[in-house]
C-alpha cells in the first residue's frame, strides 16, 4: 500500500519556510503556459514575467501571496534565507523558489516593501500581519541558464 507524503514536506518547505498546515484553498500558478507543481523545473527565462495565480474562493476574500528563495545564495550555503522574489534569478545550484498564499481577515493600510530583499522570514511576516497560517503553497525549482557559447 503506497503512502502519501506531501511534496512541500519532501522539498523542505515545510519546516524551511513554513510551519505544517493543510490547505484550504486551491491555487495555481502559471509562467506563460507552463503550469507549476511542486518541485517541477522552470527556467529563469521562462520566469521573466509574473506568474498568473488562479485561486478558488469568494470574490470578497482578500489574499496575501508571498515568493520567497530559501536557498539564496546557494543551497549548501542559504545564509540570506529567504530571499524575497517576484521572480527567478538563482546564482548558484538549483534553487526553490516558494509561493505561499494567506487568507487576510481584513484589508491591510499600505505596506511597506522591506528594508532589505535578504534573510525575510515568511513565518515574522504572517505574524506581523496576523496571517495565521498558510491557505495554500506551491514551489518550483530554477538554476541559472548557462550562457550562449561564443563560436
Amino acid at each position: 500500500m503506497a503512502t502519501y507524503v506531501d511534496p512541500l514536506v519532501v522539498g523542505r518547505v515545510i519546516g524551511d519556510v513554513v510551519d505544517f498546515f493543510m490547505p484550504t484553498v486551491a491555487m495555481s500558478v502559471n509562467f506563460n503556459s507552463k503550469n507549476i507543481s511542486n518541485s517541477c523545473r522552470i527556467k529563469p527565462a521562462m520566469a521573466i514575467n509574473q506568474p498568473i495565480i488562479h485561486i478558488t474562493g469568494r470574490s470578497s476574500q482578500l489574499f496575501t501571496l508571498v515568493m520567497t528563495d530559501p536557498d539564496a545564495p546557494s543551497p549548501s550555503d542559504p545564509i540570506m534565507r529567504e530571499w524575497v522574489h517576484c521572480g527567478p534569478q538563482p546564482t548558484v545550484g538549483i534553487h526553490r523558489y516558494v509561493l505561499v498564499l494567506f487568507l487576510q481577515k481584513s484589508p491591510f493600510q499600505v505596506v511597506a516593501p522591506p528594508t532589505t530583499r535578504a534573510n525575510f522570514s515568511t513565518r515574522e511576516f504572517a505574524a506581523r500581519f496576523d496571517l495565521g497560517l498558510p491557505v495554500a503553497a506551491a514551489y518550483f525549482n530554477s538554476q541559472k541558464e548557462p550562457a550562449a557559447r561564443r563560436r
